[in-house]
């Protein structure tokens, strides 16, 4: 009997993440062409809609912001309403916390947050670290240019800390961005 509650078990193990993935990508495709269909339909009449152009006219949608977001004007009226948001309390915390998790996503392609691994000592161990800040001294806790700004996630998303420590106490590593990140989210169970 145990033997088949393992088989199960590596069975759900298997087809659990693929299963949950194909279920979110099709709930964000449904939700989107329920969205974006009704102001589609009050253009076009019923005979000239075709299933899945509210999922186009997102993409659309969304290329057309990327577009837009590089324009100066639309930079200040963005600014602008950011301005507003963080001025109301509940909405500025749920904002601020969203806003810096996409932020993380590096989308100019160049140097930016979460570029480099490193390692920290930690008694006989080592944690994995990202550089969020090569001159933490610009943040305005004071120090000299020698300190820099480490984020220390935790496994599973928990939390995890930010510690400002001297470039001499980091290790560099060869583990790209993701790759890391995988590690330290899961625990190390899958480094993959």
């Amino acid at each position: 009997m145990k033997q088949v509650g393992s088989i199960l078990l590596k069975g759900l193990v298997t087809i659990l993440p693929i299963g949950l993935t194909i279920y979110f990508v099709y709930w964000l495709g449904i939700t989107t062409e329920e969205l974006l269909s009704k102001p589609i339909k009050w253009v076009l009449d019923d005979a000239n809609y075709w299933p899945g152009m509210g999922l186009v006219t997102g993409f659309v949608l969304l290329f057309l912001v990327g577009l837009a977001v590089n324009a100066f004007i639309v930079r200040r009226v963005l600014g602008l309403g950011e301005d507003l948001l963080l001025r109301v309390p509940v909405v500025k915390t749920v904002y601020s916390a969203i806003r810096d998790m996409t932020r993380l996503v590096n989308t100019d392609k160049k140097k930016g947050d979460l570029d480099r691994v490193v390692t920290l000592d930690y008694g006989p161990g080592r944690l994995i670290g990202f550089v969020t800040q090569e001159h933490a001294s610009s943040l305005g806790i004071g120090g000299d240019d020698d300190l820099v700004a480490v984020y220390l996630p935790m496994s599973y998303q928990i939390g995890g800390y930010t510690l400002y420590v001297s470039r001499k106490h980091l290790h560099e590593t060869d583990l790209k961005v993701e790759q890391a990140m995988r590690i330290v989210l899961t625990g190390g169970v899958r480094g993959k």
